[in-house]
């Protein structure tokens, strides 16, 4: 999943004016400003501490069953880190989970590397090719600068030359850190509400799918969905995550191996994508990563339009060098160097939903003579991997010579699942969580799962 989160927090300190707006600068109060800034510094120290408060509060589902831990890159093919903790903590094997090490360190940073095949925590050597940090309650380590909860765990590279840092974190405290990650926790409770839904739902479906080929469930990027650890609390966050807790979406499914029943009709659970700013419509799952479920569907979106910035609903034209494309395109996609230089790169399939047309596969012809065809939003994400300038498929391409233009663009992600500026539009308007959800999911229930 490609989410991009444009939003920052609001600004709550502001600048203090020196003058007033009529330009009576020399005569506007100085003893008001003074109590202006005494009454700013207190406020300053109350939410600050507040706020400090919230980072030390212990974390929850410690002591959850295995099925409802995640798995977190944070951290791959690195040959060290910095690592500091408040509480001092111990060092585990992963297999036994018996202790191997303690350490009384507090506040001070530890250095993890790796040597002669062997991970390095502080200058003590062990010799499996997995470990486990366990910080002592309230169960916080910093990692490289970010605070995040749980535990960490070291996996040695087969090469033993390098290792991967994967937090293991209970279900809920990750999606503390996913939803600030992913919506302003300034936006409508029901709209936070609904990204908690959709973000536990996302999260057990790909764990389920692709978690046991591998040593983590999800990354901490956009690639599945932005985790910012500790960086992303705060008191609304967490309300919206507790007042959901447990809850994830499901679908109707036709085989006999599902995971829930409702009556007579048994459901699974699905990928709840969910993107940015859908421009419109939203798109049918299909199309963009070959999934099919019913509520991915697509449907209508007149929401977002209300409330997205608009660099964020239509986007100006963005051009790449005729060359850079080329060799992006055959750096990700060895069997399109058989095109030689791409020379035409026209729409080979797309989805028109009135004014709204969304590319979903374009057409590579090369000066071989030969051609080749790719997703759209793989050839999007391939010349663009931040999705920040060809921020989504609904546009047109226009040859300019030695350069690809996308002109008439509109809409920021993928566009599959809820949008996200559009849930928030239809929170202000006074639809809960459940009618988001259902609305951009339709088909779909809410079970719990604890």
């Amino acid at each position: 999943m490609s989410i991009l989160r444009e939003d920052k927090k609001l600004n709550l300190t502001g600048s203090l004016p020196t003058s007033n707006a009529k330009g009576g600068s020399e005569k506007t109060g100085t003893p008001f400003l003074f109590a202006f800034y005494i009454f700013a510094f207190f406020l300053s120290v109350i939410l600050g501490g507040c706020r400090e408060r919230q980072l030390i509060e212990s974390t929850p589902q410690m002591d959850t069953e295995q099925q409802f831990w995640v798995r977190v890159l944070l951290l791959d093919d690195i040959r060290s880190l910095r690592l500091n903790t408040t509480s001092s903590f111990t060092v585990l094997y992963p297999q036994t989970q018996t202790i191997q090490a303690r350490f009384d360190q507090v506040d001070m940073p530890i250095n993890v590397s790796v040597s002669a095949g062997k991970i390095i925590i502080a200058g003590r050597s062990f010799t499996s090719n997995k470990v486990i940090i366990l910080p002592d309650d309230p169960h916080i380590f910093n990692l490289n600068g970010d605070d995040y909860r749980g535990k960490l765990e070291l996996i040695l590279n087969p090469d033993g030359n390098s290792f991967d840092a994967v937090n293991l974190v209970p279900l809920e405290p990750y999606l503390a850190g996913v939803v600030g990650a992913e919506m302003p926790d300034y936006w409508e409770p029901a709209a936070l509400q609904a990204q908690a839904i959709a973000a536990r739902t996302y999260c057990l479906y790909i764990k389920k799918r692709f978690g046991s080929r591998r040593g983590w469930d999800v990354t901490k990027t956009e690639a599945n969905q932005a985790y910012r650890g500790l960086g992303s609390e705060s008191s609304r966050i967490w309300n919206a995550v507790n007042s959901t807790s447990g809850q994830v979406l499901v679908c109707k499914k036709q085989e006999a191996d599902t995971q829930y029943a409702i009556g007579n009709t048994q459901y699974e659970i699905f990928p709840a994508y969910y993107s940015s700013t859908c421009g419109g419509h939203t798109e049918n799952s299909n199309n963009v990563f070959g999934d099919s479920f019913e509520p991915l569907a697509g449907v209508p979106c007149p929401y977002c339009k209300d409330v997205a910035k608009p660099s964020f609903f239509f986007w100006p034209m963005v051009q790449f060098d005729k060359s850079d494309v080329t060799a992006k395109l055959l750096k990700k996609y060895p069997k399109l160097k058989q095109l030689g230089e791409i020379t035409n790169i026209t729409p080979a399939r797309q989805s028109n939903y009135g004014k709204i047309s969304r590319l979903t596969q374009v057409k590579l012809s090369g000066s071989t003579g030969k051609n080749d065809f790719l997703r759209a939003e793989d050839f999007r994400l391939s010349i663009d991997p931040t999705g920040l300038k060809l921020k989504s498929t609904i546009c047109q391409i226009v040859n300019m010579g030695d350069k690809w233009a996308f002109v008439s663009g509109r809409g920021w992600g993928h566009g599959v699942g809820m949008c996200q500026y559009g849930a928030e539009a239809m929170a202000r308007k006074g639809k809960t969580a459940r009618q988001i959800l259902f609305y951009y999911y339709p088909g779909s229930k809410i079970v719990s799962v604890y």
